[in-house]
C-alpha cells in the first residue's frame, strides 16, 4: 500500500525515541501501512418520546440492565489493560475504576431512575439529561482538574446510552476510503456497515482472536489486532502506524526503516498470495484422487464475491444474521426472499445451505433487545432455534423466504443450536406448515422441500446425534462453539480466550464420533467452523473421513493447496495415531510433524 506523502507543515518526521510496539492478539493475517482512523463515539441519537404508565418498571430494568453490561465492559478494559505492564497499565486500571464507581449506586444512575419515574422519560432521554446537568456543574466548578471530570462524566454516560440502544452511532460512516479503524471494540453490526475498500485494517482494546469479529475479518480478509488495550490511550487520528495483523503488532510513529521494512514484508505477502490464485481453477482432491469439496461460510453478501474468485464450489454456510443487523425492525418474509433470491441467483445452481436465525450474545438484534433481552450469560440463553421455536413468526418468515428463494438454485436449510430430536421434529412441522401456506397462496417452491439439517455445536447434540438422525437430513459441525461448550470457555473473553483449545482430546472425539456415525448412515455431513479453514487441520479431517469442508473465503486456496499434496490413507493413519493421545500439546506436535513432511 502506497503511503500518503507527507505534509511539511504537521511536522510527521518521528524520531525513534517516539517509536512504539503495541501489542494484542493477531485476529486476521496481513500487513498494512497507512493513517488512523479513531472511532470516537461522542454522539448518541437521543429519542425523547415518553413511555407509558405501565412501561415504566420495564424501562428501569433496562437502565439497570445498561448499567451492568458499561460496568461488565469495563471490567474486561481494565482486566486486559493488566497486559500492558508498567505506568500505562496502572493509569488504565485506576480509569476504569473511576468508571466504574460512576456507574455503582451513583447519581448518574439514581437520577435517571428518578426521571424516569417522575417524567416518564424512557432511559436514554433521561440518561442524557443527567450527564448534561452533571457536566455543567463540574464543568463551572473553578478547579481545571475538577472540571476536567465533567468529560469523564460524559464518556460514561455516552457508554451507558450506547448500551442502552444496542446499536452504534454513524460517525464509523466518516472514515476515510483506506484508514486503518482504531476503537475499543468493533462489533459484528460495525462490521456489517463498512463499504469494501472503506477499512484496510483494525485494531481494537478488546476481544480475542476466536471471537465473532476477528471470524469476520478473517473471511474479508482485513488484516486485525484485538485485545491490544494500550491502543485506546496511544493513538490519535491521522497518525501513520503500521498494523501486522499475523503478529499482533501495531507501531506507533515508524521509522523511516520500519516502513521500508514492512513495505518489503507487505509485497512478499501480496506474492505469496497471487501464487495461491493460480489454484482457483484445479481441482480440489487429494493426491490419491479423492475429491473434497470446498465451500464457503459467508457472514455478509459483501463476501460472495471472494467465495467465488477463491473457487468455492457452493456455500456452506449462509449466516443469515446480516438481514437483520443494524435494523430497529424485523425483516418480514419478502424483503428476507430479495435479499436471499439474490445470493442464491449469484451461485448459478452451485449449493448454497442458508442457517436460520443465530441470535444472541454479542450478535443480539436491535429490534429483538427490548422484546428478548440478553439474558445474564446469552451464550447459554435464548438463541439459535430456542429463539425461533419461542417466536415461531420469526421461524416462519425466514422458511418462507428461504422456500421462495430455493426456487433459484440449490438450497439447504441449517438450523443452529439444537439439542434434541424434539426441537427438529417441531422446527419439521413448522417447515412443512409453511411449505403448505405457501402453495396455497399461490407462491411456486419446489416439489421436493429442501434439506433440512441441524448445526452439532452443543457436546450434547454430538453425543445424541444417533437420535438426531431420526429428524436431519444433513449435518455441519460448528467447531468454534463446539469447542466452547465443551471446554466452557467464551472464546470472547479476554481473560481465558488464551485457553481455547480446538485441539483438546475430547473436542476431538466428539468431531470424529459425528463424522464416523454421519458417514455410518449415509448422511451428508460438513465442518463450517474456523478450523475448517486451517490447513494445519486438514489432515486430521481428512483422516476422521470428512469429505467437505467450509471456511471463510480468504481461506479457500490455502486448504485446497494442503489437500492436493495429502493422501487419505496416510491421513487416517495419522489421525488415528493422535486420537490415541491425551495431551493437547502433544497432539499439536504431530499435527506439525506429520504437516511439514507430507
Amino acid at each position: 500500500m502506497t503511503v500518503p506523502p507527507k505534509d511539511p507543515s504537521t511536522n510527521n518526521d518521528h524520531v525513534t525515541a517516539d517509536r512504539r510496539v503495541i501489542t494484542g492478539l493477531g485476529a486476521s493475517g496481513g500487513i498494512v501501512i497507512g493513517r488512523a482512523f479513531v472511532l470516537n463515539r461522542q454522539y448518541v441519537q437521543v429519542s425523547r418520546k415518553p413511555i407509558d404508565d405501565n412501561a415504566v418498571q420495564d424501562e428501569i430494568k433496562r437502565l439497570h440492565d445498561a448499567v451492568a453490561e458499561s460496568i461488565d465492559q469495563l471490567k474486561r478494559l481494565k482486566s486486559q489493560s493488566a497486559n500492558v505492564g508498567g505506568a500505562a497499565s496502572e493509569e488504565l486500571g485506576f480509569l476504569m475504576d473511576a468508571y466504574i464507581h460512576m456507574l455503582t449506586e451513583s447519581r448518574l444512575v439514581r437520577g435517571a431512575e428518578d426521571l424516569i419515574k417522575s417524567r416518564q422519560l424512557n432511559a436514554v432521554h433521561a440518561v442524557s439529561e443527567v450527564i448534561d446537568v452533571i457536566a455543567n456543574q463540574f464543568s463551572g466548578i473553578d478547579d481545571r482538574y475538577i472540571a476536567a471530570r465533567a468529560s469523564d462524566i460524559r464518556d460514561v454516560g455516552l457508554r451507558l446510552m450506547r448500551c442502552l440502544i444496542g446499536e452504534t452511532d454513524r460517525v464509523a460512516d466518516m472514515a476515510p476510503t483506506g484508514s486503518i479503524l482504531i476503537a475499543e471494540d468493533v462489533s459484528p453490526a460495525d462490521m456489517a456497515r463498512f463499504n469494501p475498500g472503506q477499512l484496510t485494517a483494525f485494531v481494537t482494546a478488546l476481544g480475542g482472536a476466536e471471537g465473532h469479529t476477528a471470524i469476520m475479518a478473517r473471511s474479508l480478509g482485513i488484516p486485525a489486532v484485538l485485545g491490544a488495550a494500550e491502543i485506546i490511550r496511544g493513538v490519535s487520528g491521522g497518525d501513520q502506524i503500521i498494523v501486522d495483523g499475523g503478529r499482533g503488532e501495531v507501531i506507533l510513529s515508524p521509522t523511516e526503516d520500519d516502513i521500508a521494512h514492512y513495505t518489503q514484508r507487505r509485497a512478499d505477502w501480496l506474492a505469496a498470495r497471487d501464487k495461491l490464485a493460480s489454484l482457483r481453477d484445479v481441482p480440489s482432491a487429494t493426491r490419491d484422487g479423492v475429491d473434497i469439496d470446498l465451500h464457503a461460510n459467508i457472514e455478509l453478501p459483501i463476501e460472495l464475491s471472494a467465495a467465488l474468485e477463491n473457487g468455492a464450489s457452493g456455500i456452506g454456510l449462509l449466516r443469515s444474521e446480516f438481514m437483520f443487523m443494524n435494523k430497529d425492525y424485523l425483516p418480514d418474509e419478502d424483503e428476507q426472499y430479495e435479499e436471499l433470491a439474490d445470493i442464491v441467483k449469484r451461485m448459478d445452481g452451485k449449493p448454497v445451505t442458508i442457517r436460520t436465525l443465530d441470535i444472541g450474545g454479542e450478535k443480539l438484534a436491535v429490534a429483538l433487545q427490548a422484546d428478548m433481552g440478553s439474558g445474564p450469560n446469552p451464550a447459554l440463553g435464548l438463541r439459535g432455534i430456542r429463539l425461533s421455536l419461542r417466536k415461531p413468526e420469526l421461524l416462519e418468515a425466514q422458511f418462507g423466504a428461504i422456500l421462495r428463494a430455493s426456487l433459484h438454485g440449490n438450497v439447504r436449510v441449517l438450523i443452529p443450536m439444537v439439542v434434541s430430536v424434539h426441537e427438529m421434529t417441531r422446527t419439521r412441522q413448522i417447515y412443512e406448515a409453511v411449505a403448505k401456506r405457501l402453495r396455497k397462496q399461490g407462491h411456486a417452491i419446489p416439489d421436493q422441500l429442501p434439506p433440512l439439517g441441524a448445526m452439532i455445536e452443543i457436546p450434547a447434540a454430538a453425543i445424541a446425534v444417533d437420535t438426531l438422525a431420526r429428524e436431519c437430513d444433513f449435518f455441519a459441525i460448528g467447531t468454534n462453539d463446539l469447542t466452547q461448550y465443551t471446554l466452557a470457555i467464551d472464546r470472547t473473553d479476554d481473560q481465558v480466550a488464551g485457553l481455547f483449545d480446538a485441539l483438546h482430546p475430547s473436542v476431538l472425539r466428539l468431531i470424529r464420533d459425528v463424522i464416523k456415525l454421519s458417514n455410518e448412515r449415509d448422511i451428508p455431513i460438513s465442518v463450517c467452523g474456523e478450523m475448517a479453514g486451517d490447513p494445519r487441520y486438514v489432515p486430521l479431517f481428512i483422516g476422521f473421513g470428512l469429505r467437505n469442508l467450509s471456511m471463510s473465503p480468504v481461506n479457500l486456496l490455502l486448504v485446497k493447496q494442503r489437500l492436493r499434496r495429502l493422501d487419505t490413507r496416510n491421513s487416517k493413519h495419522q489421525a488415528d495415531r493422535v486420537m490415541e493421545q491425551w495431551d493437547s500439546a502433544r497432539i499439536a506436535m504431530m499435527l506439525d510433524d506429520f504437516n511439514d513432511l507430507a
